[in-house]
């Protein structure tokens, strides 16, 4: 390891380096100004009962970065916010059928710096309990 900082020290300057890595954040900051897609997964609880989405969102890089990194919430939604139907199927008594466009639009504002382009396999959930 010790001829190896020497060779180090002998052909690459500390500055040198120092503007490497400092140019490749200025490079990454840049790219994170642009617009991209991506799948985010969504954790959401309504009224009590919690799942999760999996949405195709699009925004600034910043902003789905910043999302992803920092945003480890889950997103509240009341049930009268959202259309929904009662399950016909046979074992699933008590459970709802979410309209999914009405879970997008309440996911959408809850997200507003991030546009919710569509979301994947709302599943069936429990009927949330009267309180």
């Amino acid at each position: 390891m010790d001829k190896f900082m020497q060779w180090i020290h002998r052909y690459v300057q500390p500055v040198f380096l120092v503007m490497f890595f400092a140019a490749l954040i200025f490079w990454y900051i840049a790219k994170l100004n642009y617009t991209y897609s991506t799948r985010q997964d969504v954790r959401i609880e309504v009224d009590g009962v919690p799942f999760e989405v999996t949405c195709v969102v699009e925004g600034l890089g910043t902003n789905l970065f910043g999302y992803k990194v920092y945003s480890n919430k889950t997103l509240r939604i009341p049930l009268s916010s959202l259309k929904y139907r009662p399950s016909r199927e046979e074992g699933h008594e008590g459970k709802i059928i979410l309209d999914s466009q009405s879970l997008q639009s309440a996911i959408a504002v809850q997200l507003s710096d991030i546009k919710v382009l569509s979301i994947d396999g709302v599943p069936e959930i429990d009927k949330p309990k009267k309180k």
